[in-house]
């Protein structure tokens, strides 16, 4: 008989701290940098802001269907660069990690980088999240937009 109230005890514990647990995720999700901006969605076209140092422009542009799948072209107009500046891509409908994106410098001032978005079960329905960080820090007090765009499998 207290076998059995173990048993349950520990299986009631369980279940609570896997609700508690994912709770507690939504909400520490929803508390992330830039949830309360508006969406701007790269592939419909540029998303461009203002800041104290000058305008920022920011295109997504879809290439080829390569070996790694579909490949973006990502161009940043940044009126003051940081050193390390690079974008990170990050799920917004599902959570797949933090996707690093090198941005290199072009001649004429702007930044651009070709990158392939990581494979997921949903195919076309996944939405990206970009955001830029200079080296580890989030640039999120210069970005008053969520850059999103939603993955294409062909």
């Amino acid at each position: 008989m207290l076998r059995a109230i173990v048993v349950a005890g520990i299986i009631v514990g369980v279940i609570s701290v896997v609700f508690l647990g994912s709770q507690w995720l939504q909400t520490a999700d929803s508390d992330a940098p830039g949830n309360d901006y508006p969406v701007c969605d790269l592939l419909a076209g540029p998303c461009e802001w203002q800041t104290e140092t000058g305008l920022w422009k920011v295109d997504l542009d879809v290439m080829v269907n390569g070996e790694k799948g579909t490949e973006y072209l990502l161009s940043v107009h940044a009126p003051k660069t940081p050193e390390r500046f690079l974008a990170v891509l990050r799920g917004e409908s599902m959570y797949m990690g933090e996707y690093p994106v090198p941005l290199r410098r072009e001649d004429d001032g702007r930044y651009s980088a070709h990158f392939a978005a990581p494979l997921c079960t949903t195919g076309s329905e996944m939405v990206w999240r970009m955001d830029f960080q200079r080296g580890q820090q989030p640039l999120s007090e210069t970005v008053p937009l969520k850059l999103i765009f939603q993955a294409r499998d062909h």
